[in-house]
């Protein structure tokens, strides 16, 4: 399938952040129940397991029913939820997608319809992301070609099971964005709504070492938390709103230092995972102080109004928990931990949504 490129309608030489300069803080489209007041874009990033802390938040976002969301930006278990949550709108609106969210959480832990070798790869593949995750693999360099050599992914037969990819590409609705690694180039690509299939939420979502890269058009992908986790700049050119709600899962900042090999690994991973998206806050921070000196104006960029529903220190009680990270419990902890995250982000912010941002990127990214 032919790749559709990400439009930069308004995308100035050098990289500058430009966008509509129209701001539209209330519901002018987007997935937008009837009690929707206002609309915001959503970025969403992956971190294995602890995307069901992303479900939670998301499921409470719907609950409350006040945001539209005009677009979503995901990428690894971020783009799953994302195209999960649209697909479910499509068959049942509000308490569609969040039956859709449950569903998927539901059948990919070790504890759902997965036969036991799926079960296996599952555990590898959330665990790559603990302490502990994968560390016999890396030690004896075996490769998931050795190690996988029939390529079984345990989440694809459900991904096939529960999405239209026909439907959810011809919904007009909300913008979808996944971003995947050109294992080639080393470049991030945008995958649109307009052009998705399993393959390329699967190339998302496509850890290194534990699956084999995923080939589309003969271009090989793999996880595109590497070179954008999640890709914000679509959000930029592509949407009306100018508001963006970050959910953010892996954190920033440890005041600790690692100590044990898997300590170091795991903020290792922490490192990689976020280096891209710093870069996106920073040129977001930059160009709003130039707007707000006067030297660019308003009228000719785009003035983000950046906010985040931020997992640090509610997961990072669930660091030591490897063994049990694919398990239905857990992720209902971590669903449940998100859910109270995003009602106390919703009681405390959304009165600011439309107005300006939330998220003090001066300290965030300084």
């Amino acid at each position: 399938m032919t790749k559709t490129p990400v439009h930069h309608r308004n995308f100035k030489q050098g990289g500058a952040m430009t966008g509509r300069a129209r701001h539209h803080p209330e519901v002018t489209g987007g997935l937008a129940g009837p009690r929707a007041e206002k609309a915001v874009s959503l970025a969403l990033q992956g971190g294995g397991a602890h995307g069901a802390f992303t479900w939670g938040v998301l499921d409470a976002l719907l609950e409350d029913g006040r945001l539209a969301i005009e677009a979503i930006t995901g990428a690894s278990a971020g783009a799953i939820n994302a195209v999960v949550m649209v697909q479910g709108w499509l068959e049942g609106g509000i308490d569609g997608a969040r039956s859709a969210l449950e569903t998927f959480w539901r059948r990919a832990s070790v504890d759902g319809s997965l036969s036991r070798a799926q079960r296996w790869l599952l555990s590898r593949l959330l665990g790559f992301w603990s302490n502990r995750g994968w560390t016999d693999v890396i030690a004896g360099s075996f490769s998931p070609y050795q190690m996988n050599p029939l390529n079984i992914n345990p989440l694809r037969n459900t991904i096939n099971a529960l999405i239209d990819f026909d439907r959810v590409r011809a919904c007009t609705d909300v913008e979808i964005f996944l971003s995947a690694t050109n294992v080639w180039s080393g470049k991030v690509e945008i995958f649109t709504r307009q052009e998705l299939t399993a393959d390329h939420l699967m190339a998302s979502a496509c850890l290194p070492a534990v699956f084999q890269a995923v080939e589309i058009d003969g271009v090989p992908y793999w996880d595109g938390g590497y070179m954008g986790n999640p890709a914000l700049f679509p959000l930029f050119y592509e949407t009306t709103t100018e508001d963006i709600l970050l959910v953010q899962i892996n954190p920033l900042q440890r005041r600790q230092t690692p100590r044990t090999a898997g300590e170091i690994r795991n903020r290792l991973n922490e490192i990689t995972f976020n280096s891209n998206l710093l870069r996106e806050l920073r040129a977001v921070a930059f160009v709003q102080r130039l707007i707000d000196e006067g030297k660019l104006s308003p009228d000719e960029y785009k003035n983000v109004h950046l906010h985040r529903i931020d997992g640090s220190g509610v997961l990072d009680g669930y660091q030591a928990s490897s063994k049990q990270r694919a398990q239905w419990d857990f992720f209902v902890q971590l669903r449940d931990a998100g859910r109270r995250t995003a009602r106390s982000w919703l009681a405390a912010h959304y009165e600011a949504i439309g107005t300006r941002g939330t998220l003090d990127l001066q300290s965030a990214v300084p």
